[in-house]
């Protein structure tokens, strides 16, 4: 999937873990084949999970990551009613890969899809209950300060141009750059809350069609609270779309924020991982298919084009 992508193979991860942790080292170990595209994925035994990065990057800077994300997985658990992964252990350098690494537990349910729940109420409803409970989680005094989504939506300008071309074969080019012009003049409205920053399908775990658990909150920090609002296109249709903006009680324009944001999230996926990572590709398309026939959204994108050609 990537230019600097490290290896790591099973055996290789027998050979860490046994070294590092005995305690472990009579457990199954197996790689999770998912969609992944930060981390290998391996599961230890019944109860944990290695995580091991997929990009090469200095072991310093890789552990300062890894233990940010493990702050930040525990935060999460602390402040949700779902299951959520926590941080148990950190592993080092060694046969068979060159960075730190992590373990974390393990949390039951089945990866959600992007239309296995499109259509139920609850499923909306449980989304309403996560971003509520992370909403109102403490900021601890801080303020989103990197340069991802979350932040100013205009800062995406080079990218998302980028992938109009890379997705001309999927998408009108031409609908796709007026989308993101009303998109990028979309004021902000409220201040940074606690969000979660990935809520996609591959992120999120179900079980007898309800929210069992929330996976990868390494992310967890304070951002604009319409980036939460992208699951909205990742994973619902029109009618359950409509309970999920009824319980979180947003303003209209948070609510085409969060489309703006899971745009710039979707657009970088088809592409992309069209032969790499099928998953991820099929989820690009799908949430870009529902932002673009979303005629809401379509017309107060334009009239926030237009405000601001204006001004």
């Amino acid at each position: 999937m990537h230019d600097d992508q490290l290896e790591i193979d099973d055996d290789a991860v027998r050979r860490l873990i046994a070294d590092q942790f005995p305690q472990w080292g009579r457990e199954r170990v197996e790689r999770l084949h998912g969609s992944g595209t930060v981390n290998a994925i391996f599961r230890i035994g019944p109860g944990l999970t290695a995580r091991f990065p997929l990009n090469e990057r200095e072991p310093a800077a890789a552990e300062n990551w890894l233990r940010q994300e493990a702050s930040a997985f525990d935060e999460l658990a602390d402040c949700i009613p779902f299951a959520a992964p926590r941080h148990a252990a950190f592993g080092r350098a060694g046969e068979g890969y060159p960075l730190p690494w992590a373990v974390q537990t393990w949390v039951e349910g089945e990866i959600a899809t992007p239309d296995g729940m499109a259509d139920s109420a609850a499923f909306a409803n449980d989304l309403v209950e996560l971003i509520r409970a992370m909403r109102s989680a403490d900021r601890r005094g801080r303020t989103f300060g990197g340069a991802g989504r979350g932040g100013d939506l205009r800062a995406h300008d080079e990218w998302v141009a980028t992938c109009v071309r890379e997705s001309a074969a999927d998408f009108d080019a031409e609908r796709l750059a007026a989308l993101w012009d009303g998109f990028r003049a979309l004021p902000r409205t409220g201040e940074d809350v606690m969000v979660h920053g990935d809520l996609i399908p591959a992120n999120l775990l179900v079980h007898e069609g309800r929210l069992a658990g929330v996976l990868d909150g390494g992310g967890f920090g304070p951002a604009d609270p319409a980036l939460e609002l992208v699951c909205a296109w990742h994973l619902l249709d029109p009618g359950a779309r409509a309970v999920l903006r009824t319980g979180l009680d947003v303003d209209d324009v948070q609510w085409v924020r969060g489309a703006a944001w899971a745009f710039v999230q979707a657009m970088g996926l088809g592409w992309y991982y069209r032969d790499s990572d099928p998953v991820m590709s099929a989820l690009g398309l799908s949430t870009v298919g529902r932002i673009v026939t979303d005629a809401e959204i379509a017309d107060r994108a334009r009239a926030a084009g237009r405000t601001a050609g204006r001004s």
